[in-house]
């Protein structure tokens, strides 16, 4: 990990990737914020899916250098190389299941919309959903029971366990898709999210709208049109936003200077890179990380 940049970590304050690890993690919450005085600073994990499940206490959540207050019970899940950070409340209870992403994606996907639910972050509180909050307070217990007994049919009994908490976070945050939509509407939606994880994966290498559409097999005008539609923004605009997403990471959360931001981006002019970026913020990168700096303080 490089001096100055966004720890990337397995789990908070481990680096190391250990290769017979369980593809699933389940511990509470004092256990790893106890250790940290109860401040988790910002950082991401590469290719794991996180759910927190606050069932006590309260919570401060900085994703992506927004803050939000919590009270359990609450639920927050962040998809892999989501920059967040907590401080808890020493009374805080809870739980934190870390599954990797590529997993999340098996076990959804045969349920058509589901997955589309958490490659964004969600918070969702359960203050006026005291069926649901015991529910998912049962799966999680049962889940961690698994996570730690040793009994016969236990990988499909957590990804069960795993597929129950999932539905019931989907269903509340109420933004589930028809199962029957298989129309032109859906695979337009589809080519969306899938540009978008090429982006995710590619957008430091500057690639021509053409290259992207190509790889989608489709033309760079029906590209555009879908990214309008579904994304709300051209097919380079989400690129470009992309890029200034990790721009403003690295503004807010490392001490890199301007010109060692342009070039980890693969900018090659760091004059270039500091208009592009006033132009799509309206702040030059400095002036940007003293607004952060100051609205943290």
């Amino acid at each position: 990990m490089a001096i100055g940049s966004i720890p990337t970590y397995a789990l908070y304050g481990e680096t190391g990737n250990d290769p017979t690890a369980d593809w699933v993690h389940c511990e509470t919450i004092q256990i790893r914020s106890r250790l940290h005085n109860y401040r988790i600073l910002p950082h991401r994990h590469e290719k794991l899916f996180q759910i927190l499940h606050l069932t006590g206490g309260t919570a401060e959540i900085v994703v992506d250098g927004r803050s939000m207050q919590l009270t359990g019970p609450s639920i927050v899940t962040l998809p892999s190389m989501t920059v967040h950070g907590y401080t808890f409340s020493p009374s805080v209870q809870g739980m934190v299941l870390t599954l990797f992403d590529s997993r999340l994606t098996h076990i959804l996907a045969a349920m058509d919309g589901v997955r589309e639910t958490f490659r964004s972050v969600q918070v969702i509180s359960l203050q006026d959903h005291e069926d649901a909050a015991r529910s998912l307070v049962a799966d999680m217990a049962s889940l961690a029971a698994e996570f730690s007994g040793r009994g016969s049919g236990r990988l499909e009994a957590k990804e069960a366990r795993l597929m129950l908490i999932l539905i019931a976070l989907h269903r509340l945050q109420g933004s589930g898709q028809s199962a029957g939509n298989h129309g032109p509407g859906r695979r337009a939606l589809q080519h969306a999210l899938r540009f978008r994880e090429l982006v995710d994966r590619d957008f430091r290498s500057h690639h021509p709208i053409e290259v992207y559409a190509r790889k989608l097999g489709l033309t760079s005008p029906h590209l555009n049109r879908i990214c309008r539609e579904h994304l709300g923004d051209t097919a380079l605009g989400i690129v470009h936003q992309r890029i200034v997403l990790e721009a403003k990471r690295y503004l807010t959360f490392t001490t890199l200077s301007a010109k060692e931001i342009a070039l980890s981006l693969a900018f090659d002019d760091p004059a270039y890179f500091a208009r592009f970026f006033k132009q799509k913020t309206g702040l030059p990168p400095l002036a940007f990380r003293a607004m952060q700096q100051s609205t943290m303080a």
